[in-house]
């Protein structure tokens, strides 16, 4: 038997064996680089490494040199991937070789008795290393190096790299799936030959034998390759999965199939076509799984991609467009109307309107003015703004957020599937079922009937059933529920979300319509109508405008009048002042729509009155447009965020669930308190700051709840993620969606509760296909093991199993029906 290395546990080809005195022993090594490793990590005190590594576990050769590794020490380069160039400096280092917690251990500990390495944290889950250093004191190559010299690869994180290996994978995995797709094809004719009446004739029975062997042998090396690969992993861990139960029953069926056909002889069937079939299934199951787990395109890279590359630098009167990278704090950028934000910074001249929602979530336009505060990523709508920056890329808010969102994705735990959990029982009974069917019937009744009364058994127990229980649940119930506008991203959550306890909404854009509608008007001592002309004046005016809150106003004063745009007064000399208002003249005067600082700057006296309603309708969060004739102030309107029409039966449903109702937002209490009481009352958790949502949700989990999070903002990203199921609006950003488990593409909110029944009726469709697969294997297995079923009966029941899976998760499909939604609405009014 080979020698085993002593560092990595790979056998030692003969003639390679490189010896070393390890601890005052002469240890056997398969290579220098192995040798070399495991000096370094004697050397090093850390020699419980090996303690620490699971029994059996595989350790990867040591990585190969890295001749042009010093030029990541350049700033040039560095800048791409770090924080800071500062002294003190953030990197994360990706690496392959991490494979279990002592890897986690090893790297940690070596790092940390390095002189100058303030913080090493690996991710097991993503393997990651976040790492923060003393530049003045160590060296990024340096580190590399040491990662190096004990059997670890380092290379700088790249997300466009980490979607490209995705969809590398996704593609390889479909070019399996089409090669066992098209073995099938090929393969099923000369099945149908044989069960037709070949397989009377030797010479053809043998000929088409050879021929299914030639095409299942190349299909089962190269389309049953994740299988194996999965069930050498599980091996390696000590735990049997659904892979293990998989390959064993494809290598059962297809050795048999392979010692009929090597003796002929022998009377006997082949299964190779139901060898290929099986795996086709199983690849189509596990393609549409991968494909739902990277159909959207990198969250973090989304995010980075909604800052500006270049920025307008204003030096000495002159504009210069230029990276950003190259901007540093203090320098002076000019920002034009309609154009984002490249950095966070403050205004120094200008003034004008910003679109803070992409941040904030708050659908209200903030005016700033010399001496506010902008964000990278937020839009300015009117105005052209110098700004002196203050921070870029990494740095900036949204840059912070997107260090949450990576966070809170290594840190959550994946779902265990509920056929995972029953597997482990599942194979080991079928192993030992198919152990003592051999041992008994090879002393009964021979060789030949104690192989075929084995291969009966693992044929019959083969786990396709329980493979197809739950892939074709999920997929039935993720492709019925994309039809009407409920897309499951992660279709593993479907097992969970009925299970849920805690349900927390974002304010603005979920909540609410995340769009402005006027709430109600102050007026001054004026008639009422004089009123209505005044109304009539601003829809006439505000119809020429192209702001938010100008059609805002439009909409609302058209529907309190009950009146179309074409029925109101001709408007002319129109004038839009960014940050300020509209001009215009109406039916013989002049009207001013806008702020109150405007109309004072025009020489206008604003009532005390007034001034009063709006000081009181700001605690509110409403929006006050102040309204002028002839230098007169005729009144403000007020405009606030309109709540949307299905979120009171949404929070009523959910109560009746037994479900927890928590409003996460960044208003003011009393703002976020009003909008609680008008939905029926709810848990508020108000004036929470952007980056600080995605730790209120860390407490709940901490408290030991499930939680779901409802958002549709950049800002809602990182909790969308930490959230045990995620749900993002359609209407949301890209971001936001990208960072959910379930997309509401019809934006309608009652779907939330629609997902959660839907998820009863999945994980209920489940556990029957579960139960039928164990009743069919309790009504089976007696049978296979009595030798009272041959391995053709075997595979032609076998299938029989799947079809009542399919059968009963396409019922699935029914769940949208007019009759269950009648009967789940009528459930629902009745407690």
């Amino acid at each position: 038997m080979a020698q085993s290395c002593f560092h990595c546990g790979q056998a030692i080809p003969e003639g390679d064996q490189v010896l070393r005195p390890i601890d005052g022993k002469t240890q056997a090594f398969c290579c220098q680089g192995c040798a070399s490793v495991c000096e370094v990590i004697y050397e090093s005190g850390l020699q419980s490494f090996y303690q620490r590594t699971p029994e059996g576990e595989l350790l990867s050769p040591p990585p190969a040199p890295n001749k042009d590794i010093e030029f990541l020490d350049y700033d040039e380069v560095q800048e791409a991937y770090v924080s800071s160039l500062g002294t003190v400096r953030e990197i994360t280092l990706m690496s392959e070789a991490i494979h279990c917690a002592a890897c986690v251990w090893l790297i940690e500990h070596t790092l940390a008795k390095m002189d100058g390495i303030l913080m090493a944290r690996v991710n097991f889950t993503n393997k990651q290393l976040k790492l923060r250093w003393d530049n003045s004191q160590l060296k990024l190559s340096e580190i590399i190096q040491k990662l190096n010299s004990i059997g670890y690869d380092a290379t700088p994180y790249d997300a466009s790299v980490s979607e490209a290996a995705a969809r590398k994978a996704n593609r390889d995995l479909l070019y399996r799936l089409g090669f066992a797709g098209f073995a099938m094809m090929n393969v099923m004719w000369f099945s149908i030959a044989l069960y037709s009446g070949a397989n009377q004739d030797p010479e053809y029975r043998s000929y088409f034998h050879w021929i299914q062997l030639a095409i299942a042998t190349v299909t089962l090396a190269y389309s049953g390759q994740p299988f194996f690969k999965g069930a050498w992993v599980a091996l390696k861990g000590r735990t049997v999965g659904m892979d293990v139960s998989i390959s064993l029953g494809m290598l059962t069926t297809y050795f048999y199939s392979l010692w009929v056909t090597l003796h002929p002889e022998n009377v006997g069937d082949v299964y190779f076509d139901t060898l290929i079939d099986f795996m086709f299934l199983l690849l189509i199951g596990r393609y549409l799984e991968a494909i739902s787990k990277n159909k959207a395109v990198d969250a973090t890279r989304r995010l980075m991609e909604l800052q500006p590359k270049v920025a307008r630098c204003w030096q000495d009167g002159q504009e210069q467009v230029v990276p950003v990278r190259s901007l540093t704090p203090g320098m002076e950028i000019l920002v034009k109307p309609g154009e984002k934000f490249p950095v966070d910074g403050v205004v120094l001249v200008g003034e004008g309107l910003v679109n803070e929602s992409m941040l904030s979530g708050e659908a209200r336009e903030i005016s700033k003015f010399p001496g506010a505060k902008v964000a990278a990523g937020t839009l300015n709508l009117d105005g052209s703004l110098h700004i002196q920056v203050e921070a870029i890329l990494q740095n900036t808010q949204l840059g912070r957020i997107v260090h949450m969102v990576e966070d809170a994705q290594g840190s959550k735990a994946p779902i265990q599937c509920t056929a995972d959990k029953i597997m482990p029982w599942f194979v080991t009974a079928t192993l030992s079922l198919a152990a003592f069917s051999f041992v008994f019937w090879f002393f009964q009744a021979g060789l030949a009937f104690a192989i075929t009364t084995a291969t009966a058994v693992l044929i019959i127990t083969c786990p396709c059933a329980f493979g197809l229980a739950t892939p074709m649940a999920i997929a039935v119930a993720s492709g019925v529920s994309a039809r009407h506008g409920i897309l499951v991203k992660n279709g593993t959550v479907l097992e969970i979300l009925r299970d849920m306890d805690h349900f927390v909404f974002d304010k603005t854009g979920t909540l609410t319509k995340g769009t402005m509608r006027l709430a109600e008007s102050r007026w001054a001592d004026i008639p009422e109508l004089e009123q209505t002309e005044a109304y009539r004046a601003v829809a006439a005016i505000e119809q020429r405008s192209e702001h938010a809150l100008g059609r805002a106003l439009l909409e609302s004063i058209c529907q309190q009048l009950r009146c179309k745009p074409h029925d109101l007064p001709e408007a002319s000399n129109f004038r839009a002042l960014p940050g300020k208002g509209v001009f215009g003249h109406v039916s013989g005067n002049d009207w001013h729509i806008g702020t109150a600082k405007w109309l004072q700057q025009e020489g206008m006296v604003l009532p005390q009155a007034l001034i009063q309603a709006t000081e009181q309708q700001a605690q509110l969060a409403q929006t006050a447009v102040w309204v002028a004739k002839a230098g007169e102030v005729q009144g403000v309107l007020f405009l606030e965020d309109e709540i949307r029409e299905d979120a009171l039966a949404l929070i009523e449903r959910l109560k009746a669930r037994g479900k927890q109702v928590t409003l996460l937002s960044g208003d003011l209490q009393l703002v976020a308190q009003r909008v609680a009481d008008q939905l029926g009352g709810m848990h508020v958790l108000a004036e929470v700051l952007p980056a600080d949502k995605n730790l209120q949700i860390q407490r709940l989990q901490q408290q030991g709840q499930k939680v779901v999070m409802i958002g549709d903002g950049v800002n809602d990203a990182p909790a969308l993620v930490r959230a045990d199921v995620g749900i993002a609006l359609g209407s949301g950003t890209d971001v936001s969606m990208d960072s959910a488990d379930i997309v509401l593409m019809n934006n309608q909110l009652l779907s939330v509760d629609t997902a959660v029944a839907l998820s009863e009726r999945t994980l209920k469709t489940i556990k029957q296909n579960i139960a039928s697969s164990i009743a069919y294997n309790l009504i089976m297995v007696p049978l296979a093991v009595s030798g009272a079923l041959t391995p053709l009966i075997a595979a032609i029941t076998m299938p029989l199993s799947s079809l009542v899976v399919i059968g009963n998760a396409a019922r699935i499909r029914g769940f949208f029906s007019e009759k269950a939604m009648r009967q789940r609405q009528a459930k629902a009014a009745r407690k």
